[in-house]
């Protein structure tokens, strides 16, 4: 995941568009449905890539597997249920993620089983696959600002949420470092990112 290759960059950049995009906008479109149209007039309910996109933030994801995308803004107060809100808001796009993962995945096994997987469809739908699921499980880590700590947030007392917050949101973005380069993000994504893959490949095997 983290090796650079030039030769890839033609199948890792799209992956990693359609990733980066499909998960912001699984965000704005849940917001949207909770009743919160801020990342409407915010120009986010879209599959426009440029509407999402943090050049530096896709950038470092290509080169060291760790970066971010333009956050959604939401406001929690124009939601019908503020905590069902957050926390639908909150899972909407690391779910989005591991349903492009298995979609991608599908998909490859279909197009082999008819003869029509090329090396380089084969390529795409494999980063496909990899950035959507490593994605996925690295914004459910509950450190600021990623998902998981807001979904950590709604599912703590309010009080000890607030002082977690507190505690952690100050330093999150240089926690976050941290645990990348010293290789315990990768640690604790590998097994969940192998075992979802291997239950899409017993279950695509079952199917077909």
């Amino acid at each position: 995941m983290l090796d650079f290759d030039f030769t890839s960059m033609l199948y890792r950049i799209p992956a990693l568009l359609i990733a980066i995009t499909i998960h912001e906008y699984a965000h704005a479109q849940t917001a949207e449905s909770m009743g919160d149209p801020t990342p409407r007039f915010m120009g986010r309910l879209t599959f426009n890539p440029l509407a999402h996109l943090d050049p530096i933030g896709a950038l470092m994801l290509v080169v060291a597997g760790f970066g971010w995308a333009k956050p959604v803004g939401i406001n929690p107060n124009n939601f019908r249920n503020r905590r069902e809100g957050i926390l639908k808001v909150s899972f909407a796009g690391p779910a989005a993620n591991l349903f492009l993962c298995f979609l991608a995945a599908l998909i490859g096994v279909i197009m082999a089983k008819f003869g029509l997987l090329s090396q380089g469809v084969q390529a795409f739908l494999f980063w496909t696959q990899m950035y959507n699921v490593w994605f996925a499980f690295f914004n459910l880590i509950p450190i600021p600002p990623l998902d998981g700590s807001k979904i950590l947030g709604e599912l703590l007392p309010p009080r000890t949420a607030y002082q977690y917050e507190n505690m952690v949101g100050q330093y999150g973005f240089y926690i976050l470092l941290a645990l990348v380069f010293t290789g315990i993000v990768g640690a604790i994504i590998n097994p969940f990112a192998r075992a979802y893959i291997g239950l899409v490949n017993s279950i695509l095997g079952i199917i077909f």
